[in-house]
């Protein structure tokens, strides 16, 4: 049975409640949070009378733009490497249905991974990922998990990777995605990297697996996160030069061509000056980042006052604790899992996350994600005024709503 994406779900149930008169603190969504980037309604309303279906992979003008943004990121890429979607999440599904085998997921992992598997019959193999960082599994339990499944009857055929990762909000090091890329090499696998995060950076560099496997990587991204462009629905792979990338785009692109035809040609044209990154679109990227990083930081320091293990915010705007260090003083107030710690703080506390089991951890591990993008304002106004703030986290709609989180953290433990 296919159940409701834990991400949509509970930010449904956070507008029910809202709606019902319920006062309730987001944490639980990782929408960007952030007001359209300058240019972009112009460009859409400018090409509304584009109505034509096109290119299934998309036109020569947003593939050249696309191609030019991958190459200004080092990875040199031709405009038929390039396939556009309507949003990266069904661009993500036609790649495991055109690349076959079975799933290798780090765990924790985003909650669709192992939802899209199931819908194609796939099996999952869940690795756990380091103490470092997320987004990838742990290279030396990676090679014994792959026997074992094998062992199982599993025929491993692709590994996700998310670089920078969520729900952990990290960026692997170079040096563990390169030997995961090893290991992958060796047992015949296919990688595809989601790196829609790659842009909000806080600072590090973000190593893509395309570096390290190039001939059979395909690196997926969109325009959700960095411009906050969520339901405009634009996504976008790199596919690999070479033989096997040229077979796996004349696959993916018969799999689009059944699925969604291609994808809207206004955002097609909003993709081609986006990607184009002219001086108030990097201007706007940066803030965000900026802006991102502050207040992630500032939640990172509530979590660990309230005893929580939680990996240091190095990209995006999520935070993963594990509040293992203080499961004495929860079980003391009944709570014993992850989704109880969830259920205790949106019932007793109007807090909204979702627990590690959403991500594939066992309910017995006492995690949450918490994404902090949706505390930047309710208006345009005061999303603008987050971005243009030196210090963000002391706005008078941002402080309470972080110290409402200190609070009802402080409350449970």
């Amino acid at each position: 049975m296919t159940t409701h994406s834990a991400t949509l779900a509970i930010d449904e149930a956070v507008q029910a409640r809202r709606a019902a008169g319920h006062d309730v603190l987001h944490l639980g969504f990782g929408e960007a949070g952030l007001p359209v980037p300058p240019g972009l309604a112009e460009v859409l309303a400018d090409a509304h009378s584009s109505n034509g279906y096109g290119p299934v992979a998309g036109s020569p003008r947003a593939r050249t733009a696309a191609a030019g943004w991958f190459a200004r990121r080092g990875l040199p890429t031709e405009p038929d490497q390039v396939l556009f979607a309507p949003g990266s999440k069904p661009l993500l599904f036609a790649l495991l249905a055109a690349i076959g085998g079975d799933v290798v997921l780090p765990r924790p992992a985003w909650v669709s991974y192992a939802a899209q598997a199931a819908l194609l019959g796939r099996r999952v193999v869940s690795v756990p990922v380091p103490a470092e960082a997320g987004g990838i599994p742990d290279p030396e339990r990676l090679a014994a998990e792959l026997g074992r499944a094998a062992a199982a009857g599993a025929r491993p055929g692709v590994l996700v990777l998310t670089v920078p990762d969520n729900p952990t909000g990290t960026i692997a090091p170079a040096e563990q995605v390169a030997a995961v890329c090893r290991i992958a090499e060796r047992h015949g696998l296919a990688v595809v990297s989601d790196e829609i995060y790659a842009e909000l950076s806080h600072g590090g560099a973000v190593p893509s697996p395309a570096r390290y496997l190039p001939e059979r990587t395909v690196v997926t991204t969109g325009l959700s996160k960095s411009l906050a462009l969520g339901g405009w629905r634009i996504g976008f792979a790199r596919l690999p030069a070479g033989g096997w990338g040229r077979r796996l785009r004349q696959e993916l692109t018969g799999v689009a061509s059944e699925i969604w035809s291609s994808l809207a040609a206004p955002m097609q044209a909003v993709a081609a000056h986006a990607l184009d990154e002219p001086p108030e679109i990097t201007a706007h990227v940066a803030a965000s980042r900026r802006l991102h990083g502050r207040v992630a930081r500032e939640a990172h320091g509530l979590l660990q006052l309230a005893g929580a293990d939680c990996r240091r915010p190095q990209a995006g705007f999520y935070l993963y604790p594990d509040f293992a260090p203080v499961r004495g003083a929860l079980s003391a107030r009944g709570i014993t899992t992850g989704s109880g710690l969830a259920a205790a703080l949106l019932d007793r506390h109007g807090v909204a996350t979702l627990p590690g089991s959403a991500f594939g951890e066992p309910d017995t591990a006492l995690t949450l994600r918490i994404a902090t993008s949706l505390l930047y304002g309710t208006t345009a106004r005061q999303r603008h005024a987050a971005l243009a703030a030196e210090e963000p986290e002391t706005l008078p709609w941002i402080a309470p709503a972080l110290t409402r989180l200190g609070d009802a953290l402080d409350a449970l433990v």
